[in-house]
This record gives C-alpha cells, structure tokens and sequence, in this order.
C-alpha cells in the first residue's frame, strides 16, 4: 500500500528533512507491540464501559473492579517490547530532527525506546498515585502487594484492552481484595486520565508549547477522535504548519491533512530506515535507558 502512496511519502521525507517536527503519537503505535487500540479490525471502535472519573473516587465497587482487572491485564503491558514505530520516533528525536513528542499512549514504549523530549499526555499505567495524599508509587508494587492480599486467586484475561486491564467475569472481579495507599491508607488509582478527568493545565502548556514551537506536525497512530490530541491538530492548522498524518483508516482531522498516508506504521518507519533518516545511535533494542515502568 506504501508504494500505492508513493508521492505522499517523499513529501513526508521532505517534511521531516526540514527538522523540528511535533510528533502526535496514538494508540495505533503500540498495536505491533501486541497492545490494542481501541478500534476492532474495521473502523468500528471497540465497544467498552468508559471507567468513569468520578465513579471511581466515589465508589469502592468501582475501584474493586477496575483494580481486579488490572491485576490481569497488567502483566501484558508491563512485559510488551518496544517495536519499530517507538524505535523509529526514537531515531527520528536522536538525528535532531524532532521539536519533541506528545504522546496519548500511557504504555511508557517511548521512553523505553529511547525517546526523550516527550510529554505523556494522558499520564503512565507504570505509576500509581493517592488520590489522598498525592504520593506517586511505581505499579510493580502495587501488584506484589495485590498478590500478597490476594492469595490464590485466579481470573482468566477474557480479553486485554488498550488500557492495560482485562476482561474477566464479574464474579471473580467481585471476590478481589483491593488494598490501599501504603503510607496515607488512601485511595489508589492508576496515574493516568479517566473520562471525566482533566488533563492537568501543566501538561497540557507543555505539549502546546512543542506544538506551537515546530515548523510542522506529524500525527502517527491516531484516529484523532478524542478532543485532548484533535486540538492540537487545529492548532497547527490555525498557525499555517504542515500537518502529516500517518493512521490506517479515516482520521478527524483528513480534512486539515497537507500529507495523509493511510497504511499502518512499519512500513513507513521501515522506508524512512531505508532513506537513512533514523538515527541508530542509542536506539538498538537494548537501549541501555531506564525503565519507567519498574524505577
């Protein structure tokens, strides 16, 4: 399909020869990695319960279930390896010619590829805070500690989501014993937004800032459906930036497109390899970087 497309990927060359580029990075980034998007195989998104905000700090059910489920699903996405997508926005920040990178993944692949001048927009599933006292934990803690006031329970992952838990059956779900912030006996929650919840004003400036500091803005991975990365789209369109996107299937923002491939992610990074665009330096599979997920 990338042949198929041919003119639009040079101008994408072009684009990105010229340096400081924003990247938009999405769910779609991490599908090679083995973790879902949240769209089925079509352009049907993924028929799931949002997980409230405020039904979470309000409701011990709530939590009991999200938490439960996270027990299953966390394992996968602790154990899921960078691919050539993360690799390759590494290698694009290492040859300079990235303004930075915003990303609405909470996986943490990024930085274990190597990338460096990003922002998490929507927080890290690798973090864990209190909603009471503020305290921040790694999640490979927490889960030692669900183990330790679980023993012996089981639960089969019906099936992973994009948001690191799993489907289990509710029966199970109702038998799991939630345990509660090691120094403030608060509630925990995992460090990243809930529908319903803000983006902190902070983070938000600092991903405006990448933004509005580049001469272009490259969206990878992303339907753009949700409002908190779709604006950053209209605001590049709104100060005349060239806007690229790379997503297989329709995005929000086709219509504020300058370069629009529409084909999956490896084999564009896998072309750009090719050019010699990518910097390999400190982004081989080893990395030797630190691990957000278990520092």
């Amino acid at each position: 399909m990338l042949a198929d497309q041919s003119g639009e990927f040079e101008r994408l060359v072009a684009m990105l020869r010229a340096g400081e580029v924003a990247v938009l990075a999405g769910a779609g980034c991490s599908t090679d990695s083995g973790i879902p998007d949240y769209r089925g195989d079509g352009a049907e998104v993924r028929p799931k319960a949002r997980l409230m905000y405020q039904d979470f700090i309000r409701k011990p059910a709530t939590r009991r279930r999200y938490w439960a489920r996270s027990y299953v699903g966390w394992p996968k996405m602790r154990d899921a390896e960078t691919n050539l997508t993360h690799r390759g926005l590494a290698g694009l920040e290492a040859a300079g010619l990235l303004a930075g990178l915003v990303t609405q993944n909470v996986d943490s692949l990024h930085q274990r590829a190597g990338s460096r001048g990003l922002v998490e927009l929507h927080g890290a599933l690798g973090r864990v805070m209190c909603l009471d006292c503020g305290r921040r934990s790694p999640r490979h803690r927490l889960q030692a500690r669900l183990a330790a006031a679980n023993p012996g329970w089981e639960a089969e992952a019906l099936e992973f989501t994009p948001d690191g838990d799993a489907e289990v059956a509710v029966a199970r779900e109702e038998t799991f014993q939630v345990v509660d912030c090691a120094h403030c006996g608060g509630r925990l929650k995992p460090d990243v937004i809930l529908f319903g919840e803000n983006v902190p004003p902070a983070t938000v400036d600092q991903a405006w800032a990448i933004v509005n500091g580049a001469r272009s803005l490259l969206v990878v991975g992303s339907s753009l459906t949700v409002y908190s990365g779709y604006r950053f789209v209209v605001g590049a369109a709104k100060r005349g930036h060239p806007i690229a996107i790379v997503n297989r299937g329709p995005t929000r923002g086709d219509a504020l497109a300058d370069i629009r491939l529409d084909t999956g992610l490896a084999p564009v990074f896998s072309a750009l390899a090719a050019r010699g665009i990518l910097a390999t330096d400190g982004v081989a599979p080893a990395f030797n970087a630190p691990d957000p997920l278990t520092v």
